[in-house]
């Protein structure tokens, strides 16, 4: 038994899908003890969107632990948060006309998210949250309670008051308006819905299998939180960061929400950091009345302020259109190729999805894939999607390499082999 079976808990997920001892990584590829690549389709579920170990935000913080740069800082001024501060305002805020405040909440997504409810509770004075089916937003107490997986929701845990789920956009079929439903049930006093203090969504929902709201959807949820004084939270933390092809997930759409939450790729490469982006007007703290002891994590603020460089040009933008569009192309020359295999293709920017009608099938592709040399990840309420997140920065040549190792498994388990009965274990 080795170390990782004796001493760990029996909490580890990944490890067991991807059962083998990786040592170095290197742009779009992990090496395990014995030097075998893999492609990464899963950068960190969406924590490397600028691949691993970028050179330049290595080499931004190497000179920076040279220099005895400050690590650990609270909420003190230091000249790393001033230099992220100054950079983002310059790249991302003021080209896109934004104006909101940057609270630092600590070190996970979950933060961000526990940041945005306490606040908007707030601001608000009212308690109820309305979230959405196939949500995922964290698995802290208030973040749990707007997430929607029964697998994260245990009756024992914790107490789950005050969130009311409604429907996302399509979750009840392609003829049915999930907006209307939530625009009675906030019009109608008898609708049992308490009248919230934020709508919580992410415009794709990754953990949730790769679910794209339509632009006019969110436009109506934006106009309904604005008829209602509710505040609304976009969930940009897998999604962000250029991984649906703007910096902002909800760019598309040209809505601004009162609330943002950013983590993941935030930092550039991996280092905890999280964010939540506050509309002036709802910046309503008292001095010290959210905290978190890293929430001053000085070495991602180095990385994050060099990570905006790729932002600093439109060229970024249109490579990740490129990317986006030949794994598009792939995917559905794949389904088409492969009818039997009954794989629906779907995804926005450089976020895809393949959905499988067996739940047994897509994770036996998943099994295969990773014998094959690809590190890919499943999602979806039913694990039946496998979910396409290689790192914005891959070369066509990897994406390809990675595509055709998906094309190579769905062919061994079409035929009947062994990776039909070797599915990842959860």
């Amino acid at each position: 038994m080795n170390i990782f079976q004796r001493r760990e808990s029996e909490i580890r997920s990944y490890s067991r899908s991807y059962p083998t001892i990786f040592e170095r990584a290197e742009g779009a590829r992990l090496f395990d003890r014995e030097g075998r690549p893999y492609v990464d389709f899963f950068a960190g579920a969406g924590a490397l969107n600028y691949g691993h170990n970028p050179p330049a935000m290595r080499e931004a913080l190497i000179a920076y632990l040279q220099e005895g740069g400050v690590l650990h800082s609270l909420d003190m001024a230091t000249v790393a948060k001033q230099r992220f501060l100054e950079r983002f305002e310059e790249v991302i805020l003021e080209p896109r006309g934004m104006d909101y405040k940057l609270q630092f909440t600590a070190p996970t997504g979950t933060n961000a998210i526990e940041a945005a409810l306490k606040l908007a509770r707030r601001v608000t004075k009212r308690r109820n949250v309305i979230a959405f089916t196939n949500a995922y937003h964290g698995l802290s107490a208030g973040a749990l309670a707007v997430t929607a997986n029964r697998h994260f929701r245990h009756e024992a845990w914790t107490q789950r008051l005050d969130a009311s789920f409604m429907p996302f956009d399509g979750y009840l079929g392609a003829g049915v308006d999930t907006l209307a439903y939530l625009r009675r049930s906030l019009s109608d006093t008898s609708s049992g819905i308490d009248l919230p203090a934020a709508i919580v969504l992410e415009t794709v929902q990754a953990e949730g299998g790769v679910n794209i709201a339509r632009t006019e959807w969110l436009q109506g949820v934006a106009d309904l939180c604005q008829q209602h004084g509710i505040l609304l939270i976009v969930d940009d933390i897998q999604v962000g960061c250029g991984r649906t092809g703007s910096f902002f997930s909800f760019e598309r759409t040209g809505i601004r929400p009162d609330l943002i939450a950013l983590s993941k790729s935030i930092s550039g490469c991996g280092l905890p950091m999280s964010l939540l982006l506050i509309k002036p007007e709802h910046d309503q703290w008292k001095p010290g009345e959210h905290t978190g002891t890293f929430r001053g994590n000085n070495l991602a603020f180095v990385a994050a302020t060099e990570a905006l460089n790729y932002w600093a040009t439109a060229e970024f933008t249109a490579q990740i259109a490129a990317r986006g569009a030949h794994m598009s192309a792939r995917l559905h020359a794949l389904a088409a190729e492969l009818p039997e295999i009954e794989a629906k293709p779907r995804g926005v920017g450089m976020i895809h999805g393949l959905e499988f009608k067996q739940a047994s099938r897509c994770q036996a592709v998943a099994s295969e894939a990773f014998q094959q040399g690809l590190i890919i990840e499943i999602c979806g309420s039913g694990k039946n999607v496998l979910k396409f997140l290689p790192p914005l920065t891959i070369d066509e040549a990897t994406l390809d390499a990675g595509i055709d190792i998906v094309r190579s498994a769905v062919l061994a388990t079409a035929k009947g082999s062994p990776a039909l009965t070797t599915a990842p274990s959860e």
